[in-house]
């Protein structure tokens, strides 16, 4: 098991994009810049995508320039094309996210194109930046049902060839449990690249896979604060795993993770306060209970 781990928190991403409210840009600058303040390592800020499909995520530039940078923090944004590579280039953030599904269905209502299409886009992508892929319906797909393993691994091998760094997998409607984590993990060791874990807690499974995922010994995860999330095109998808979750855990089993608990807390409670209603994350609800070290 690693010493240390690293969060990145998605949800002025992925936990914004579901909500029916649409956050003003100085709100959502606002909400990475305490996030940073926390410690968060790293921080999805944005996403550059078309703002008629994804209302909550008009403004991105907007977003961005309203960031006080923090050193040693990394930001970064969502990209599904070229289109958004340029946007993205433009604004200076300090890693690209790419993301696409695991099967057709769920790519075409997700992206918009083909699986091998969306390959094709990240192979043209040249950039500077990190670059980091995620497999969006990894265990599960709304439309199609389960998606075996071998199908994510060689998706997987397919985009480390065509540039990703690391490779996220995403249980995206939140069906996974421990086992398959756990094969699925050490199935994919001869990627031979960074891996990332990013749950949705649908069932109530996401904590454990973590842990599963820790055990296995991936250190990246993906989370957001407070347990926002969803996915437009999935339905019935849920909220990601709540940051304050994980960081609870990880602090609890001595791992090192550069966050102050007590103060993401701080954020999910301002973030209620701004959406106007409860937050479905468990730990900032119930509080830490005791200080751990992280």
């Amino acid at each position: 098991m690693a010493a240390s781990v690293t969060i990145c928190d998605v949800g002025p991403r992925d936990g914004l994009q579901n909500e029916e409210t649409t956050l003003d840009p100085a709100v959502r600058s606002e909400l990475v810049n305490r996030l940073a303040a926390t410690g968060m390592r790293k921080i999805e800020a944005v996403s550059f995508v078309n703002p008629e499909r994804v209302p909550q995520m008009a403004g991105a530039e907007e977003v961005v320039a309203g960031i006080e940078r923090r050193e040693g923090v990394v930001y970064a944004g969502l990209v599904l094309n070229q289109k958004g590579h340029e946007r993205f280039a433009a604004t200076g953030l300090d890693e690209l996210h790419f993301t696409l599904g695991a099967t057709e269905t769920f790519n075409q209502r997700n992206a918009n194109r083909s699986v091998d299409e969306s390959v094709e886009e990240l192979r043209r992508i040249t950039s500077d930046k990190p670059v980091s892929a995620s497999i969006s319906a990894s265990f599960g797909c709304p439309f199609e049902g389960r998606v075996e393993p071998a199908t994510v691994l060689s998706l997987a091998e397919r985009l480390v060839e065509a540039g990703a760094e690391e490779i996220v997998f995403a249980d995206t409607i939140g069906v996974a449990v421990p086992r398959q984590v756990r094969e699925l993990v050490s199935e994919a060791a001869h990627l031979g690249t960074r891996l990332g874990m990013h749950f949705h807690d649908t069932r109530d499974t996401a904590v454990a896979n973590a842990y599963a995922a820790l055990e296995a010994g991936v250190s990246a995860f993906e989370s957001s604060v407070g347990g926002l999330g969803g996915c437009p095109f999935a339905p019935r998808a849920t909220g990601n795993v709540a940051t304050e979750d994980l960081v609870y855990l990880f602090h609890g089993e001595g791992l090192q993770t550069g966050i102050d608990l007590d103060a993401l807390i701080g954020v999910a409670e301002w973030l209620e306060g701004i959406l106007a209603h409860p937050l479905p994350g468990g730990v900032y609800r119930a509080g830490a209970f005791a200080p751990v070290s992280g």
